[in-house]
């Protein structure tokens, strides 16, 4: 029965993985839509929602199935709580690559509209969390999951500079505020997209650790004495 549930969960840690680089995919997909104003890919990512979707049922069903079947306890149940939780922050990004994909279609739209904000920071800086909080889920890395927490406070200010810029422009949009709005809005499902990604590398944590994370007033500094306990370190090296 215990070898059992090993391969079952070794099974859905692979499906996991399978969805976080489907859903990372998109998510690149969906920015270079709005680079490069490139409606087909745009469509791309919003045609292919439906791959993400069905993806994220299964492994919901396939959790429900190991909780069903083995009853696991302690670290075993921690570890399947931790990928139902990823599961849905996994299908949350899918949709906010969908929302972006649909924001560049109507930017699109707008032949003559000139963009006035710069997102190729916020959408790498986005990116690097987003594919190091899978990274720390493949490898299991403590410290990587911790450098993900480290860097959200970076993409929150990225925004809210852009939101300073955008009250600044909505009076120069010469009655295209429609458009100006779908920009601006961007800027918020990036920022969505990497609190998703700092939702993966807390549940990483739980996993590893077995200790939450969430509701922290601190400063989040890699390997700094506000979040590791001296367990943790010895874990983490």
């Amino acid at each position: 029965m215990r070898i059992r549930l090993y391969r079952d969960a070794e099974k859905l840690k692979m499906r996991i993985i399978s969805l976080g680089a489907l859903v990372e995919e998109r998510f690149r997909i969906a920015c270079k839509a709005i680079d490069s104003r490139d409606a087909q890919l745009a469509r791309k990512v919003i045609d292919g929602d439906i791959d993400i979707d069905r993806l994220e049922v299964d492994i919901e069903e396939d959790c429900l199935k190991i909780l069903a079947l083995h009853q696991p306890v302690a670290d075993q149940l921690r570890y399947i709580v931790a990928i139902l939780k990823m599961n849905n922050d996994l299908e949350r990004i899918g949709d906010l690559a969908v929302n972006i994909a649909e924001r560049a279609e109507s930017v699109i739209r707008r032949c003559n509209l000139t963009v006035p904000f710069d997102y190729s920071t916020m959408f790498r800086k986005t990116e690097e969390m987003l594919v190091r909080s899978l990274d720390s889920l493949v490898n299991m890395d403590l410290l990587l999951a911790y450098e993900v927490l480290s860097r959200d406070d970076e993409v929150d200010s990225m925004k809210s500079s852009i939101q300073a810029q955008f009250a600044l422009e909505i009076g120069k949009s010469q009655g295209d505020t429609e458009s100006m709005i779908n920009l601006f809005l961007v800027s918020r499902h990036l920022e969505r997209i990497a609190d998703h990604a700092t939702n993966i590398a807390e549940d990483v944590i739980y996993m590893i650790t077995g200790e939450i994370h969430r509701h922290r007033g601190g400063k989040v500094i890699r390997g700094s004495e506000t979040w590791f306990s001296s367990k943790d370190k010895d874990q983490a090296s």
